[in-house]
């Protein structure tokens, strides 16, 4: 087919930030390798754009809807004491404003829109699939194809780790499945021609009578550009060396980390680097003065410095319990650093036997001595390591990377542009 032309709605989207501006400016962008777009995000993001090199009105719009967006963003800030916690308090107030975005990206382009100016118009973030779509009628009525996604999140806390889940300031968790019933959900997702689904748990929360229009594709992806290393094999004789990339909260795991990794590290067995900060990181610091430097704390770095911290490492260490999407995993795996995570989650979609190391989720205890395990089994024996390394690193570069994921949802564009008819596309297996 011809590249179609797509309107891509892209809230939040910007190369100079990490999580989810990340991936709405990354997909955006690999979008225009296989489409015509043009990318309608908000206003805080424009200049970000124009450094890129991005020329406003040719190849993107950004939209002010700050008269909503910011006091509801300050009473979150407020709420959740300004921390990084409380995300899911975040989401929903997020949730209540988004709307009046997409109404004035209607007042913007609903008369091309309804002129068939679009093939396609694709809403890429908000990633959360608690936040509804008022334009999704509007463009169905207009007979212009909606897509929708990748939508994640809302993976639920796991059982026994009730603490860290208050330590998160997590005390909306239990009640978000109202969201289901809220006013517009069904709506959006009715009148949209396919779902992208970020992971499996998220495809499960989705209606079942639409399961024809359901395409599992998870949201993250790599730029080889950012992330074009590769991990330095063990050595015979020397220590393992891992490395734990991420935020330092509780939900994050380092101190399971650590707490698994201490035998192997007293006994000069293993070195550990930790990059990130957070709340726990003094408490960490503590916990972690008595190996002197064999546990390095790097705080934030650069995207080009943790890979270079990362290619050092021979194992990434990775005990996430409430992991959505797990880009630093796939960044690992594009490294030929194998993965060690645990099987909930994002993480455990994106890891498979053949190319990186999971253990079972089960309370933090448990999750602990089987941490300990695998790296025991690795410091003695380290041969593994390569070969799941450079399965990792094809399989990263087969389907993860920014440019796959273009041609993946490519698929579902033609797919939807031939009228759905047959299955929908799988474009991951």
């Amino acid at each position: 087919m011809a590249r179609p032309k797509v309107l891509v709605i892209a809230e939040a989207a910007n190369p100079e930030w990490v999580s989810v501006p990340l991936v709405g400016w990354s997909m955006s962008q690999a979008l225009g390798e296989v489409a015509d777009t043009h990318v309608v995000t908000h206003l805080r993001n424009r200049d970000a754009f124009l450094r890129a090199g991005q020329v406003e009105g040719r190849d993107f719009t950004a939209i002010d809807s700050d008269a909503i967006a910011k006091p509801l963003w300050k009473l979150s800030e407020w709420l959740r004491m300004g921390e990084g916690k409380g995300w899911t308090l975040v989401t929903a107030l997020s949730s209540l404003s988004y709307p009046y975005f997409e109404r004035l990206v209607w007042q913007r382009f609903g008369a091309q829109i309804a002129r068939g100016n679009w093939d396609i118009v694709h809403r890429v973030t908000p990633l959360s699939p608690t936040a509804p779509s008022p334009l999704a009628p509007r463009i169905s009525r207009a007979g212009v194809p909606f897509v929708i996604g990748p939508l994640n999140g809302g993976v639920p806390w796991p059982a026994g780790f009730d603490a860290e889940r208050r330590a998160e300031r997590e005390w909306l968790t239990n009640l978000r499945s109202v969201y289901k019933i809220l006013p517009g959900r069904n709506a959006t997702l009715d009148h949209a021609s396919a779902i992208l689904a970020g992971s499996r748990h998220t495809a499960s929360e989705i209606p079942e009578r639409l399961a024809s229009k359901l395409v599992w594709l998870p949201e993250n992806g790599i730029d080889p550009a950012r992330f074009n290393r590769r991990a330095a094999p063990p050595s015979p004789g020397e220590p393992l060396r891992a490395v734990f990339v991420g935020r330092l909260v509780p939900y994050k795991g380092p101190d399971m980390a650590l707490e698994a990794a201490a035998p192997l590290i007293e006994s000069g067995r293993m070195s550990l680097d930790i990059v990130g900060d957070g709340p726990m990181r003094a408490l960490l610091e503590a916990q972690a003065a008595r190996f002197g430097t064999s546990v390095r704390f790097h705080g934030w770095r650069p995207h080009k410095e943790v890979q270079d911290i990362m290619a050092k490492a021979h194992i990434l260490l990775f005990p996430s319990i409430r992991e959505f999407g797990g880009g630093v995993v796939l960044e690992a795996m594009a490294l030929g650093l194998p993965p060690l995570v645990v099987e909930y989650g994002g993480p455990a979609e994106l890891v498979t036997p053949e190319t990186g190391f999971t253990v079972p989720c089960s309370d933090r205890a448990g999750i602990v001595a089987d941490v300990r395990a695998r790296l025991t089994a690795l410091a003695e024996d380290p041969s593994p390591l390569c070969p799941i390394g450079d399965a990792a690193r094809q399989r990263v570069a087969q389907s993860f990377t920014w440019s796959a994921k273009a041609r993946q949802v490519r698929q579902v564009y033609d797919w939807v542009l031939s009228g759905t008819d047959g299955p929908a596309p799988r474009p991951i297996d």
